[in-house]
């Protein structure tokens, strides 16, 4: 089944990212799934997103998930997968896109904007890149969610609630640090970027 959002709701989510792209539209159909399996979003709700891609700002308008509140965590696993629990139910599924739910069109577009990157593009290779775009863009909007997305059930809360902790100051350049991104080095306490600075194997 297509997507099943709104117009009015769509529009408010490229206009919290700024722009509307294939990559914001995995996030959407993504939060759509989301909200089909565990209804209206609450503040027991965590997602875990294994990118940092457009898609993440549709998550963020779509579920209430922010980094702000601490339920939407960022794993640097290059995967376009994202994890949703609601804590309050007790349930939770990860989400993988299917690569065949991109329509085959990887490698050329790849090629395309590598050359677009940089500054090589010819305007006809500028034009097709813009219509493989638009293309990928319809087909996710269209697709079925069981054919875009692979669904595995999570059985345990993937983190913690958020936790306020104490702030301690480094000792090399007298700014604050929350004590859990602090390091102990040669009896000092460290902010990280100062015990990067000071410890040889980092």
């Amino acid at each position: 089944m297509a997507c099943t959002l709104n117009p009015e709701t769509i529009a408010k989510v490229v206009a919290f990212h700024g722009h509307s792209c294939p990559g914001l539209t995995i996030g959407l159909r993504a939060a759509e799934m989301a909200l089909r399996e565990l209804g209206e979003p609450s503040g027991d709700w965590v997602c875990i997103t294994e990118t940092d891609m457009c898609g993440v700002d549709a998550i963020q308008a779509l579920t209430g998930c922010t980094f702000g509140k601490g339920n939407l965590v960022h794993r640097d696993y290059g995967k376009m997968a994202f994890t949703f629990f609601d804590r309050a139910a007790g349930k939770g599924f990860r989400l993988l896109l299917r690569p065949e739910a991109r329509g085959g069109t990887d490698k050329e577009m790849g090629r395309l904007m590598g050359r677009i990157q940089d500054g090589l593009a010819t305007p006809e290779e500028k034009a097709r890149a813009a219509e493989l775009r638009e293309g990928l863009q319809r087909r996710l909007m269209s697709l079925d969610l069981g054919e875009m997305f692979s669904l595995s059930v999570v059985d345990a809360p993937p983190v913690r609630p958020a936790r306020i902790l104490q702030s301690l100051v480094c000792e090399e350049c007298g700014e604050r640090a929350m004590e859990s991104r602090t390091r102990r080095f040669a009896g000092k306490t460290l902010c990280l970027p100062c015990f990067t600075e000071v410890e040889q194997k980092v």
